[in-house]
């Protein structure tokens, strides 16, 4: 069985990951206490992330430990800096090392975000499976989850859950031509 990227994701309704400055804040209309939406259980699949050098920087800026460090972490950038274990600074294409991930051996791997990286590996036509929360807000402007430009991606849905808070998961899958 061959690796599968997967885009793992929230997202206002109106299509926003965060609003201007980078605020986020918005996600917690969903907090509720015993609930992560799946997210355990979905981090158990994967064991190498990617994720942009802004969403760690922004994760590091909150007073959190960055929460991928157990696993094999790239972090994207265009200015190098030495690793730290198991947490790499990648510098190099995208898309070489996503295509070197997907033919070594391993679990899935699980793209973090940011936005910038997101709509690389759709260029790229290199994330098989999406798992999309929308919140149920229109925030109106900030950092769309999907820019214009990328190419037309047909769409298998696997399933799709509601949760009390309104909170809606969606989880496709990429079909093949």
């Amino acid at each position: 069985m061959s690796r599968k990227l997967i885009l793992y994701i929230a997202t206002s309704l109106d299509g926003y990951i965060a609003q201007p400055n980078d605020d986020l804040s918005f996600l917690s209309i969903v907090e509720q206490e015993g609930q992560d939406y799946g997210y355990a259980d979905f981090v158990k699949t994967v064991d190498t992330v990617i994720v942009g050098r802004k969403t760690y920087d922004k994760v590091i800026a909150m007073g959190f430990e960055f929460p991928h460090a157990d696993k094999d972490a790239y972090i994207i950038t265009r200015t190098p800096k030495k690793s730290a274990g198991s947490v790499y600074f990648y510098t190099e294409d995208l898309k070489l090392l996503v295509e070197k991930l997907k033919s070594e051996n391993g679990k899935n791997i699980y793209c973090d975000g940011g936005a910038e990286i997101v709509n690389e590996l759709l260029k790229a036509d290199l994330i098989d499976e999406f798992i999309i929360s929308v919140i149920p807000i229109l925030v109106g402007n900030g950092t769309k989850l999907f820019n214009d430009g990328r190419p037309e991606m047909k769409l298998e849905l696997v399933s799709v859950k509601s949760f009390d808070k309104g909170l809606i998961q969606m989880h496709y899958k990429r079909i093949e031509d």
